[in-house]
């Protein structure tokens, strides 16, 4: 089976909006534009306030591919998702950010990878994402390979290990990780696992990855760069967001966690980060030596494995150097 088969089934390309008046367009733009002969496009306004909606109506007014759809009240990224997954009608489901840029041939080298890869392994979950780049405000750019598309095929709990506590397996390539943005699925599969959750504001696709991958999920990739990722800031971004956010996942997932004795590990951990973007350095130390006495060999490891690699990119970040 090869994706020119499938030409004729309908592909769902979803865009969150939200406050995204200055590069909405950017997104859209790069939807119409893909060569799937059969799409669908459905915008989610979630209550923006900048007057995206206006643009996306007046854009697409022309259009008939193209539907939509405004929250009454800010219900956050998870929910504007679930909300795509309502109302999508196609095989497939693709997510576009509405800060990013998707090349014409994302959603068919994605398709051709999915459906290659359920005739050489059966699977039935199987979540392809592709690979691009990440660009930051100062030119700043970053390789963002796809996970799984290359070495071997992360899948089952041992991705959900990665994600949780960065449990790393021989020859997987974890790649960019597993960014909604980047995502191409079934609609099934994403039925399978009740779409998002509503209630994270923030790594909600992370959760998505978490709950495929215990459900025994496979995780792959296009070779291809197919998405250039616009980092942009917000009070959604800071750091005292992302501490909540990697807490909340670990607490939706403690009884996991429990079960591999990872969960403090799990909860500690991201107090790291927060601490070395505040420059607590003192807090850091204290946080780590906490960690390394429970945890010697997999705190070690974790740092050495990231730490370094981190201190780059901010030193990169603030020059503006090509990675």
């Amino acid at each position: 089976m090869h994706a020119k088969i499938l030409e004729h089934q309908l592909v769902t390309i979803g865009v969150t909006c939200f406050n995204a008046r200055d590069t909405i367009l950017r997104a859209l733009e790069s939807a119409v534009a893909q060569n799937w002969p059969a799409i669908e496009i459905l915008i989610v306004d979630d209550c923006s306030m900048d007057g995206s909606a206006a643009i996306v109506r007046n854009f697409i007014a022309s259009d008939p591919r193209a539907k939509l759809i405004q929250h009454t009240q800010n219900l956050g990224v998870g929910a504007a998702r679930n909300t795509i997954l309502a109302h999508a009608r196609g095989e497939f489901i693709a997510f576009f950010d509405d800060d990013d840029e998707s090349r014409p041939g994302r959603v068919r080298e994605q398709v051709r990878v999915l459906t290659e890869h359920e005739e050489a392994t059966g699977a039935s979950l199987i979540a392809c994402y592709a690979g691009g780049e990440r660009l930051y405000a100062n030119n700043y750019r970053v390789d963002a390979p796809a996970i799984g598309s290359e070495g071997l095929i992360p899948m089952g709990a041992e991705l959900a290990d990665y994600l949780l506590v960065f449990k790393r397996r021989p020859g997987r390539f974890y790649g960019a990780g597993v960014p909604a943005c980047a995502l191409l699925a079934r609609s099934k599969t994403f039925e399978a696992m009740d779409g998002f959750d509503s209630q994270l504001r923030r790594l909600e696709d992370v959760d998505f990855a978490v709950r495929l991958a215990l459900s025994g999920g496979h995780f792959i990739g296009t070779a291809e760069r197919l998405y250039i990722r616009h980092m942009t800031g917000g009070a959604e971004k800071s750091p005292e967001a992302a501490l909540e956010a990697l807490n909340s996942l670990a607490e939706k997932h403690r009884s996991y966690l429990e079960l591999i004795g990872r969960y403090q590990y799990a909860v500690r951990w991201p107090r790291l980060g927060y601490w070395h973007f505040k420059r607590r350095y003192g807090r850091f130390a204290a946080e780590f030596l906490a960690l390394l006495v429970r945890y010697p060999f997999a705190a070690t490891r974790h740092l050495l494995a990231t730490g370094p690699a981190r201190l780059v990119h901010e030193h990169k970040m603030r020059k503006g150097r090509v990675a």
